[in-house]
């Protein structure tokens, strides 16, 4: 823990009572009730100054199903049979990886080398305080622990955070504190100040190389944020485990016009997979997580990474997509955005981890997305988007734009 990070504390515990107060006076109601330790416990609910112009606040389970329209009764029907339910495989243990973009967790503390975090202040745009900070680490982190349907996760991937204090305080979450994570974390060159990052078990894999991937080597003043490449031996059995995290760069000016970006990222992480391959064979563990800000069927993905959709056939070294499927379903995504679902959140493995006989695999339906109600709210009419912790510049007590998925990994002892 830094001198910084100790100060930070220090502080939140010495003006504990005034942010409370200033959280009130900004627009959110505050009720103190107790948990079953009898310790007190901050409940926020947003009032309608804290709502998007034109938005009613609403729950995920406002409007009933008789009240839906003809067109979100099937996007939930879609939602509601796509369940999350792992398979049983005898002679093995289900361990699972989650990746979640959780959208711009940024502490309070204004860093003067970061002008990207600004706005994330007490006196910023977002009127960011502690209170809001602190309920956004234990929204995270109780979506990060049911994104993990019953484990917890061996392996966290995580995308849009400013840095590893903001790290050491998600994992004492309540939801997270009692599961041994260890932290893997570099500051990125994002000019938002926004990085990748990754949780593990310490008791469960013994963490054997980091690498950075820098995605433009020949650029010495490139922003694009680098990929995160961890090796991990798996203590049960020994096996060896490829973890990549990526965020790769946006839509924001245009899909056309920033897919050449993503296909330099694309470019990058085919180059370290076949590095890998090299070193080790075609039967080196691979999984790929992580924001790619592009669908499954693009350029980047199929083409220049040469990754295979759920309905191709698959051989060995080749990588294969298991959201894929997801693609052509309008009513369940990772991300919406102008009212349409897409799959822009990705799990990838090598070929190699969809054969049974070996000691660590997976199956081609072990890939999910973590769309529970209560990380979502509804239109008026019945549609659920991700229920995100700001609306605009106003407090909305959400989560992210962005919904967890998830990987199980099937491992014989």
């Amino acid at each position: 823990m830094t001198i910084q990070h100790i100060k930070k504390h220090l502080k939140k515990y010495l003006i504990g009572a005034a942010t409370l107060i200033g959280a009130v006076s900004s627009g959110v109601y505050v009720n103190n009730t107790y948990n079953e330790s009898n310790q007190p416990q901050v409940v926020i609910t947003p009032n309608k100054q804290d709502i998007a112009e034109g938005e009613e606040p609403q729950d995920a389970n406002t409007v009933s199903y008789e009240e839906m329209s003809k067109g979100a009764k099937k996007a939930y029907l879609d939602m509601e049979n796509d369940k999350d339910e792992p398979e049983v495989i005898s002679g093995t243990t289900r361990e699972r990886i989650v990746c979640y973009n959780v959208e711009n967790l940024f502490d309070t503390e204004d860093d003067p080398k970061n002008h990207g975090d600004d706005d994330f202040t007490p006196d910023g745009k977002y009127q960011w305080t502690e209170l809001k900070y602190n309920t956004k680490l234990k929204h995270i982190s109780t979506a990060i622990k049911e994104a993990g349907n019953g484990i917890s996760p061996m392996i966290v991937g995580l995308v849009e955070m400013e840095n590893k204090e903001v790290l050491e305080d998600l994992i004492q979450q309540d939801a997270l504190k009692n599961h041994g994570y260890a932290i893997i974390h570099k500051n990125s060159r994002d000019p938002r100040g926004i990085d990748v990052a990754l949780l593990y078990q310490k008791n469960k894999l013994v963490q054997k190389g980091i690498d950075w991937i820098n995605c433009e080597p020949t650029r010495s003043h490139s922003n694009m944020r680098e990929i995160l490449h961890c090796t991990f031996i798996i203590k049960s059995n020994n096996e060896k485990l490829h973890v990549f995290i990526n965020h790769w760069p946006s839509m924001k000016d245009g899909e056309e016009e920033t897919e050449p970006k993503r296909i330099i990222a694309a470019t990058a992480l085919r180059n370290a997979i076949s590095e890998v391959h090299a070193k080790e064979g075609e039967n080196a563990n691979i999984v790929i997580m992580g924001d790619f800000n592009s669908l499954p069927s693009s350029k980047s993905q199929h083409e220049t990474l040469g990754v295979r959709l759920y309905k191709e056939k698959y051989e060995s070294a080749d990588l294969y997509n298991l959201l894929s499927k997801y693609e052509d379903n309008p009513n369940i995504g990772t991300h919406k955005f102008n009212q349409k679902w897409d799959v822009i959140d990705q799990v990838i493995v090598c070929a190699n981890l969809l054969d049974k006989k070996n000691d660590i695999f997976t199956t081609a339906n072990s890939a999910h997305i973590c769309h529970k109600k209560f990380l979502l709210k509804q239109s008026n009419s019945g549609y659920y988007s991700p229920k995100r912790a700001l609306s605009g510049y106003v407090w909305s007590n959400g989560y992210s734009d962005h919904l967890p998925v998830s990987l199980d990994l099937y491992i014989k002892q």
